[in-house]
Parts: structure tokens; C-alpha cells; sequence
């Protein structure tokens, strides 16, 4: 079988822009939706252990709901993910001031990150643009992929002072669909000008449907997770996981420890912390009622697991109302307020430099 993109329209944005929803889909028929407005993950849909196809991520119906959401669903986040101390950094002796979005602080690139562009789609690696045939729906292309895996690759240009960050920044996307359902997601970037760098991908992940994910089964590869304060701002220090709720080295459900009288917890009333990964495999969430699982492979020093503590009763894809700890997000990432401490990794590129990086969601059933 021939693994292939098919893409149709999706919506228009206020300024007449047309919004497109491209679907991969591979052998098995899993299948990645993806759009072009924040480079988005809309949907992914897999087999759960009586082979009905389920749908494990979050999203919405509309354009104008991704417009007006403020909760990132599925989408690829940046300039800087996660948050920057008091939205302002010094870099080689100049001050960079960014917009506050989160209260004193700087979230996910700011007011207007990169979750809330239009992103270029390119050609897929490997594949061809089909010329429609007579018959064919005229707002639907189609790419086959010719000794290649289905894969789409997103790019833009965040110009120099965007958000205030300095430099114009080239940054692509790629998404790839496996026949062995990985979906790998790749990561470049390379800056005129030095700058601050961070970028990650905002899914939440519910692997049967239910209400809540307190019931999955999370196993995270890391001793250590980031102290955050009232503001959910790290402290800079670095706590063991040993005999606290923030313990994942053996699997346990999610739930299990989140209501616990622990400061961490009860901050955030859940879990929003950074984890420092001591393993290319993050993670592995599971969920016994469909039997699906889902491992987290990445060469990135952390990962960022928030229990959509703050989603409360906004309705998502097919009128499903989003809940309080309905779904999960494993975000692979640089540490939270890198740039404020200088002994964790560095979010700084320099100018010309490279960046490079993968994450991988590895699907199957238990």
C-alpha cells in the first residue's frame, strides 16, 4: 500500500486566510491529522486492543476555536516553550523584553506564538504532488509517498523582534507517520542572530475516550523533576523523585498521588513540571481500558507533564466536553527559565548555528 497525504480545507481565518487540514496515513491505516495554522496535531488515530480505530488527542472542530483557545492543543510551540522568568532575558549584554501572557512571566512564545501562524507546508520528503485527476474533488490533493513514509514538513520565518525575540529565525516541522505507527516529529531551526530557542509540541493525550486520565498508567525515565513556585516558575534547584508523588521510575496511575499533601501537587493541583530525563525513552503511558500505549522517545534533556489541571469544561471534537485532568501532556523539551539558569541546558542558538532534535510517540497495545 501506497502511504499517502490527502489534504482539504478546513476553515478561513478572519483576514480571508484559508486554513488546510492535511491527513497522513499509513499501512496500517493509523492516520496523523495536521494543520497548517500552528502547525497543529489535530488528531491521531489508532487501533485500541479490539482494533476499532481511537482517537487519542485532543482538538477542536473549528478554526475559529483554535483562534480563540487558549490551551495550545496539539499545537508546535516556540519561540521559547514553557516559561521565561519575569518575560525578559539578557543575552550578550542586551535586554530582551517579551510579552507577559502569564502573569509576570512569558509562556510558549508569548501573546502570540507560534501556535497562532500560518506555517508553509512543503512537498513531502520522498513523495510527489498528485495533478488532480478528472473527478476528483478540486479542494483535496494528494501526495503519494515513493519509497518513503508518509511525512509532512512545516516551515516559517519568526522575523527578528518578534514577541521580542531577537533574530529572524528559520523554523520547520517535520511529521512523519510510520508503518509501525511512530509518529516522528523533527525539529530545525538556524538563527541570524544569536537568540533563545526552545521548541516542543503541545499534545494532550487520552488513549480510550474516558473523562479522565487519571486511570492511565505513566512510567517516566527521571530521577529528578524541577521545583516550580506559586507561579509555577522554577527554582532552580532540582529535587529528587524518590519518595515523593512525582516518583514515575515505576509505572503507577496517574492519578494515584495526584491529590497528595505535597507542596508540588498542590500548587498546580496536579502535576506541571519539568522531569530531567535520564533516558532517550521518556516515557510510557498506557491505558487499560483500550489498551493502547504510547512511548516518548526524544534526545531532549526534559519533559514537561501537565495534567490539564486548568481544562475545565470547554468542548472539544465532536462536542466532547474537556475536563479537569482529561487528558495528558508530555511535552519534550529544554528545562523551563533556561535562560535564567545557567546550570541547566542552554535554550541559547547562536547565530548560524543548527538546531537539530526529535521526538518520537511510538503506538501499540498491551
Amino acid at each position: 500500500m501506497r502511504q499517502k497525504i490527502t489534504k482539504k480545507p478546513f476553515g478561513t481565518l478572519a483576514d480571508g486566510t484559508q486554513v488546510s487540514e492535511y491527513t497522513l496515513v499509513n499501512a496500517r491505516g493509523s492516520s496523523v491529522k495536521i494543520l497548517d495554522y500552528g502547525a497543529t496535531i489535530r488528531s491521531i488515530l489508532v487501533r485500541d486492543r479490539k482494533g476499532a480505530f481511537c482517537d487519542v488527542v485532543l482538538g477542536y472542530d473549528t478554526v475559529e476555536e483554535y483562534v480563540n483557545g487558549n490551551d495550545y492543543l496539539g499545537a508546535t510551540v516556540g519561540r521559547c516553550a514553557n516559561r521565561i522568568g519575569n518575560a525578559v532575558f539578557e543575552l550578550n549584554g542586551e535586554t530582551y523584553n517579551l510579552n507577559k501572557n502569564d502573569g509576570e512571566h512569558s509562556l510558549h512564545g508569548g501573546n502570540r506564538g507560534f501556535n497562532r501562524y500560518m506555517w508553509d507546508v512543503e512537498e513531502a520528503p520522498g513523495g510527489e504532488l498528485l495533478k488532480e485527476q478528472p473527478g476528483d474533488d478540486p479542494d483535496t490533493r494528494r501526495y503519494d509517498i515513493r519509497d518513503a513514509e508518509a511525512a509532512l514538513v512545516l516551515s516559517r520565518i519568526s522575523p527578528d523582534g518578534e514577541e521580542g525575540y531577537p533574530g529572524n529565525l528559520q523554523v520547520s516541522v517535520g511529521f512523519t507517520l510510520t508503518d509501525d505507527d511512530v509518529l516522528k516529529i523533527v525539529y530545525d531551526a538556524v538563527s541570524d542572530k544569536d537568540t533563545v530557542v526552545s521548541l516542543t509540541n503541545h499534545s494532550y493525550f487520552n488513549l480510550d475516550g474516558s473523562d479522565s486520565v487519571r486511570s492511565h498508567i505513566l512510567q517516566i525515565n527521571a530521577n529528578h523533576f524541577s521545583e516550580i513556585d506559586d507561579t509555577v516558575l522554577p527554582t532552580g534547584k532540582l529535587i529528587p523523585v524518590a519518595g515523593t508523588p512525582m516518583d514515575f521510575r515505576k509505572s503507577k496511575p496517574v492519578g494515584q498521588d495526584i491529590d497528595a499533601d505535597f507542596r508540588q501537587v498542590r500548587c498546580v493541583n496536579g502535576y506541571d513540571h519539568n522531569f530531567v530525563l535520564t533516558d532517550h525513552k521518556a516515557a510510557e503511558l498506557y491505558s487499560p481500558d483500550s489498551g493502547i500505549l504510547v512511548q516518548v522517545w526524544t534526545d531532549l534533556p526534559g519533559m514537561q507533564v501537565y495534567s490539564s489541571n486548568m481544562l475545565e469544561n470547554s468542548v472539544g471534537k465532536g462536542g466532547r466536553r474537556h475536563m479537569t485532568n482529561g487528558a495528558i501532556c508530555l511535552e519534550t523539551q529544554l528545562f523551563p527559565d533556561s535562560i535564567h539558569n545557567p546550570d541547566f541546558p542552554s535554550p541559547i542558538l547562536r547565530a548560524g548555528q543548527a538546531l537539530h532534535t526529535e521526538t518520537d510517540y511510538l503506538f501499540g497495545i498491551r
